[in-house]
């Protein structure tokens, strides 16, 4: 059996890695992927302590975290797509679109 400390030294990498993809990336397809691949992390997180106490309740909430990030990547690669057909461009910097 697999300690639940390296189930969360993989979903601390998993979710350092999605952060420094938010922070250094400015391209909104590859920030989009890093906030799934938190979410992901989350969601490890989640599953090994509900395995470590032998409760199903944590399977439960890890798939509404699941559920959430199908929502979130369904509207942000919306909004994406809108915005690059208005402005041909996915990078963050480049996008001014609430100033005036």
């Amino acid at each position: 059996m697999i300690p639940v400390d390296h189930y969360l030294l993989v979903a601390g990498l998993l979710f350092a890695i999605g952060v420094v993809g938010v922070l250094l990336r400015r391209n909104a397809l590859i920030v989009l992927m890093s906030i799934e691949l938190m979410l992901n992390a989350a969601n490890l997180t989640l599953l090994a302590f509900g395995r470590a106490r032998g409760d199903s309740n944590f399977q439960a909430l890890a798939f509404l975290v699941v559920a959430v990030a199908a929502a979130e990547a369904a509207v942000g690669l919306a909004i994406v797509v809108g915005i690059f057909r208005n402005r041909h461009t996915t990078n963050l910097d480049e996008l001014t679109l609430m100033k005036h």
